[in-house]
This record gives C-alpha cells, structure tokens and sequence, in this order.
C-alpha cells in the first residue's frame, strides 16, 4: 500500500513531534473510537467507512486486517499501535498522549480497533484520558468476535432450549482468571471467551471443578470472518489437546455450549470445520 505506515514502539516516542505530519488549525481536532469489526471487510459499518476515508490521522490496531487497511486512503498518514501478546508497540499512556496530542494540533484522528471498542478494546480507556481534557470523542460501534465469528462458523450464540444467555469473557486482565467460575458453570448459556488459547487448561479445570460435564461441546474459532478462518470442534475436557493438535494460532476464539453442535448443520461459510464427533455424543 501506499498509505505512511510507521511502526511504533517504546522507543520511539519522539513521532509524536516528528513522524507524524504536522497541521496548523486554529480548533482543537475530534477523535473517533471506531469498531473494525472481526477482520472482514465488508462487515465494516458505512459510518466507520466514512471516518477512514475523511481522517486526517489513522492509529490502527493489530486486529485491523489486511482488507480492511487496504481501504485506508494514499493520502492519510496510518499509523500501527498495536498490541500483541508480549510485545506493544507503544504502551497505553503513550498512545494516550499521542492521540491527546495530535488532537490538540486540530486532527481529527480515526482510533481504529479490532471488533467493537468498547468490548475488552480499551476503549473506555482511552475515552475518558481523551474527554478528561475536553477533547471532543465518538464512539463508533463495531460487530465484536464473539458474534461475527461464531456467526461464520455457524454457532448461535442462543438458541431456544440451548441457551438463554451468552457471557463474554476476557481471559487476560489486571487480576487474571479472578471469575465467577460457579456462575459461568451453570447450564443454559454460552460462554465465549477471548484471548483464552494459553489458558485453556486452566479454563478447563476450573469450569468442571465448578460443576460443568467434560463432555459439553466446545469449539475454538482462529481466524474468524477471515478467508483463513478455522473452527474446531470438541468438548470441554479435549479443548488443550485440540489447540496444540491444530497449532491454532492467535487471535482464537473459545465457545463452550450445547449451541457448538449445531455447527457442521449451520456452517456455510466455509468447509473447515473439524469435529469431534464422538465426544459430542459422549
């Protein structure tokens, strides 16, 4: 692509004077929070279109796919803000400034993130540092994982006489796995769980120490609204070994419910389902 894209790191916090280009306006800019969505590109809503296309400043995250960033006009400088598991490309207070920077200059910046911003996105985070120093915010909501790709692997998150309710879940916070595991363990919902890939065994131990079977049907979704997309298949108890069997990659999504079986009859967006029969039958 032709767009200016400068990775950014810890030690380079000097962009925020030098790198980016500079802008004389005689009003403060205005900052748009807005949902990516899971990676397809057409599942972009038309006003988060409408934001990067008329951005004076982009900052994207690392969920923001290749397709979509394909959309991001020559003209407009992108900058990568990513974070990934063990590495961030610039940390949270520094972007914090960045964008309070800029802003000040009188851009108006598109925040891009993955799915929606305000589900495990930061984006409340970054919204109240912003409106804390009266910089003008919108929020712009995006389809968020754990809708868009169990719809692409075709899992209804509720189903009458499956599930009533639906709980999103983050394994990754500031006190761990510190969960209402027997809460979660109860029957008649969906669990979705972000981030959950190197926690599942311990996924797996607290939910059947807290009363939910082995053998309920769970499925791990890596890629998901992508051409890429993979959706296996299990239980609860086979979750670990399925995850190293299949070397599912990052970002991978975990479903764990009595819906998971109604994907081999509801998929159609792609053939790459692998289930384990057997043990949904168990």
């Amino acid at each position: 692509m032709g767009n200016k894209i400068i990775a950014l790191n810890n030690e380079t916090r000097a962009l925020k004077q030098q790198s980016t280009p500079s802008k004389s306006a005689s009003s403060q800019g205005k900052v748009w929070l807005v949902g990516s969505g899971p990676g397809d590109a057409e599942l972009l809503t038309v006003k988060a279109l409408r934001i990067i296309q008329q951005a004076d400043l982009i900052l994207y995250d690392a969920l923001v796919s290749d397709e979509i960033r394909a959309l991001f006009p020559e003209q407009t400088a992108a900058l990568f803000v990513g974070k990934s598991k063990n590495h961030h490309s610039i940390s949270q207070s520094a972007l914090n400034e960045l964008l309070v920077t800029k802003a000040a200059e009188g851009f108006n910046i598109c925040r891009l993130k993955g799915g929606d911003p305000f589900i495990f996105g930061r984006g409340g985070e970054e919204a109240l540092s912003l409106r804390k120093i009266g910089v003008d915010v919108e929020i712009v909501p995006g389809i968020t994982a754990a809708s868009g790709c169990t719809s692409y692997a075709g899992i209804p998150l509720t189903h009458r006489g499956m599930a009533q309710a639906c709980t999103f879940i983050t394994a990754h916070g500031e006190t761990g796995l510190n969960l209402d595991w027997h809460a979660l363990a109860r029957p008649a919902q969906t669990l979705v769980i972000y981030m959950g890939l190197s926690k599942l065994p311990d996924i797996r131990r607290e939910l059947s120490h807290h009363g939910m079977p082995t053998n309920t049907p769970a499925a791990l979704i890596s890629n998901g609204c992508r051409p890429e997309q993979q959706t296996v298949i299990g239980t609860l108890e086979t979750l670990p070994e399925l995850a190293k069997q299949h070397q599912l990659p990052s970002p991978t999504l975990v479903v764990i419910g009595e819906v998971v079986t109604l994907a081999p009859a509801l998929n159609w967006f792609n053939t790459l389902i692998e289930s384990e029969q057997h043990e949904l039958s168990a």
